[in-house]
């Protein structure tokens, strides 16, 4: 009859399995981590199921852009027209014989940065409410799956604009939803110059502080994350003349509002004005030069906040603001 192994013995095995497990779990966290903050492949079909201007009514032009490496980014650019065949199209008034070209030349310009699910194309509603509401450009691109990488794209698409013939000298305002709002920020404090101004939508102070709370099961590996994505370092590098402007769903389940809070605490000192921080809709706070905002939407989860109401509002009449002196 086979003995039973001793206890010393089932102890050593126990240890020895769980520190493979272990380490084999910190390895996939590692060197995986890259899908898991930028699953390309969800919702399913996001590769392949890419949504066109068209299909909501606008016209565009599909654009390739090739990268400082040689990647081609698929992006979508929407370009201002004197008139636009919507009856919910803001009316802008234009000079006799003014082309559509020049005409686009004289509107802002907003170029959107998406969350980490899906693709560009699942962002057309909202593109659409810059073009049509409010009569801007838009750029959109969908970026590839690192924070490196990322940012080769995101320079790429700027770099663009800032060479268009109509577009160069249109005011710039970057769009940056969730992860896409960390793109922005580390965008602008590179850019400055070639950069008018934010609008955030539930971003993170820096991604290392958000995986016990996106990632609850991988919280004690979190010094793991080689993505840093470090938002809360980065707003110091944008100039106090940057108007932000930061929209937080309070039932945010993904980042939790407090770091929407912290960003603006430090865009407050950024801007060298106290804030109470307390970003209620009913008590605007105001910093700089009085055109940054920070708004809580107390209905607003991860992915609705951006139809909540009041929301678009508050977007239209930032964009109007900038265009104040």
């Amino acid at each position: 009859m086979p003995s039973l192994p001793s206890l010393e013995s089932f102890a050593k095995g126990t240890v020895a399995t769980v520190a493979g497990v272990a380490t084999l779990g910190c390895g996939l966290l590692y060197y995986g981590q890259n899908y898991l903050i930028y699953p390309s492949a969800f919702p399913p079909g996001s590769r392949t199921e890419v949504p066109v201007p068209t299909d909501f009514g606008l016209e565009y032009q599909d654009l390739p852009l090739v990268t400082e490496d040689g990647f081609t980014l698929r992006c979508y650019l929407l370009m201002q027209r004197t008139e636009i065949s919507n009856s919910h199209a803001a009316r802008v008034d234009y000079a006799d014989q003014q082309t559509h070209e020049e005409f686009a030349s004289t509107r802002p310009t907003v170029l959107m940065f998406h969350g980490n699910v899906g693709n560009h194309g699942h962002r057309i509603p909202l593109a659409k409410v810059f073009y049509v509401k409010m009569r801007c450009n838009v750029l959109m691109l969908s970026y590839r799956g690192c924070a490196f990488c990322i940012r080769i794209d995101a320079q790429t698409a700027l770099d663009y604009l800032a060479s268009h013939p109509y577009l160069k000298n249109t005011p710039v305002i970057l769009y940056g939803q969730s992860i896409g709002g960390a793109v922005a920020i580390d965008l602008a404090s590179r850019n400055s110059s070639k950069i008018a101004a934010l609008i955030l939508e539930n971003t993170f102070t820096n991604l290392p502080r958000l995986v016990p709370k996106a990632l609850p099961l991988l919280g004690p590996l979190s010094f793991l994350c080689h993505q840093k994505w470090d938002s809360a370092s980065k707003i110091p590098l944008i100039p106090r003349s940057m108007p932000i402007l930061m929209l937080s769903g309070v039932r945010d389940e993904v980042v939790p509002r407090e770091h929407m809070q912290e960003l603006w605490q430090i865009a407050s000192r950024r801007q060298g004005t106290k804030s109470s921080g307390t970003g209620n809709k009913s008590d605007i706070s105001e910093v700089g030069n009085g055109k940054s905002r920070f708004l809580e939407f107390e209905g607003g989860h991860h992915n609705d906040t951006c139809v909540q109401q009041g929301y678009w509002t508050a977007v239209a009449d930032f964009m109007t603001s900038l265009s104040r002196h």
